[in-house]
C-alpha cells in the first residue's frame, strides 16, 4: 500500500485514510491516535504528524480495512450516553440493547428498592447503566468469561457504579438468591448463520453470539431456570433475534410466566420479550 511521504500533516493523513475506509471512521481513528477533539482536526489541518502517530494511524487504517471493528480499534463504544471500554473478549454494545434499560426502568417504579440480575454481562453495559440510573437498585452481574468480567469491573470502577460481579455459567454460582428483575442479552444467533462470517461478527467472541442450531439454546435455558430465581411478581426480560419473538414468547408461556409481551426496537423489530413470574397456580 502506498503511503504519503513524510512529513505528513493532518489533512494528508485524513485524505489517505478516507480512500480506504469510511470517512467518519478515518477521522475517528485519527482523533484516537492524536487523543484530540474534532475541533483540532478542523482548525489545524496543516499540523504535521509525528512519525509514531503517522505509523500508528496507518496501522489502524489497515486493520479497519481488513474488517476489524472500530470499537476494538479504539477500545470503546458509547452506550446510553456513557463511554464503555471494550476488548475482543466482549461483544460490542449495540443501540438496540438500550431497550432493555428502558424496560427495566419502566417496570421498577420510582424510588422502589429492587434486586437486579444481569446474565452474561459482557462489558457490563446493562448492569452498570442500571446501577447508575436506578439509585435504589442492588445490581448483580454474572458472566462465564473471566476476561469479560475484568472488562466489566474496569468499566464499573471508571464510571463509579456499584455492581457485584460473579463468575458464573448463568445461575450456577448464585446459590438460592432471588431477584426482582432479571435481564439477559444472551447468545441468540444460529450456529450455522452465515452472518457470523461477515462484518464485525467475525471478530467478536463466538461464545457470546451463537447458541445452537436455531439460536435458542441459551434463551431456553435462561427462561426455564428463571422462575426459581425470581421473587413472586418479578420480571424477566431477554433480548433475542429479529425473528425469534414468537418462539421466546412460547418459552415464557411453557415456563409459566404471565403478562408475556414483546417490545420493538428503534427499527420496529420485536427485539425484547419478557414476562412476570406470579408463581405456579
Amino acid at each position: 500500500m502506498d503511503f504519503p511521504e513524510p512529513p505528513v500533516d493532518i489533512a494528508a493523513a485524513l485524505a489517505w485514510g478516507r480512500l480506504r475506509v469510511d470517512p467518519m471512521e478515518a477521522r475517528l481513528l485519527l482523533r484516537h491516535v492524536l487523543q484530540c477533539p474534532l475541533s483540532r482536526l478542523v482548525a489545524r489541518p496543516e499540523q504535521p504528524l509525528e512519525a509514531k502517530a503517522w505509523a500508528d494511524y496507518r496501522a489502524l487504517i489497515e486493520r479497519r480495512e481488513a474488517g476489524e471493528p472500530v470499537a476494538y480499534l479504539v477500545g470503546g463504544r458509547e452506550f446510553y450516553g456513557r463511554e464503555f471500554m471494550v476488548s475482543a473478549s466482549v461483544l460490542i454494545p449495540r443501540p438496540d440493547t438500550e431497550l432493555l434499560v428502558e424496560l427495566v426502568i419502566a417496570h421498577c417504579g420510582e424510588g422502589r428498592r429492587v434486586k437486579l440480575l444481569d446474565l452474561g454481562t459482557g462489558s457490563g453495559v446493562l448492569a452498570i447503566t442500571l446501577a447508575l440510573e436506578l439509585d435504589e437498585a442492588e445490581v448483580t452481574a454474572v458472566d462465564r468469561s473471566r476476561e469479560a468480567l475484568w472488562v466489566a469491573m474496569a468499566n464499573a470502577a471508571r464510571l463509579g457504579a456499584s455492581v457485584s460481579f460473579v463468575e458464573s455459567d448463568w445461575f450456577a454460582s448464585l446459590g438460592e438468591e432471588r431477584f426482582d428483575i432479571i435481564v439477559a442479552n444472551p447468545p441468540y444467533i444460529a450456529s450455522g448463520d452465515p452472518h457470523l462470517q461477515q462484518g464485525d461478527l467475525r471478530f467478536e467472541p463466538r461464545s457470546a453470539l451463537a447458541a445452537g442450531p436455531a439460536g435458542l439454546d441459551d434463551l431456553a435455558s435462561i427462561v426455564a431456570a428463571a422462575p426459581a430465581r425470581l421473587e413472586r411478581g418479578g420480571w424477566l426480560f431477554v433480548e433475542h433475534g429479529y425473528d425469534q419473538a414468537l418462539a421466546v414468547r412460547g418459552l415464557l408461556t411453557d415456563a409459566g410466566f404471565a403478562g408475556i409481551a414483546s417490545w420493538k426496537d428503534l427499527a420496529g423489530i420485536e427485539r425484547v420479550s419478557g414476562g412476570r413470574w406470579l408463581g405456579r397456580g
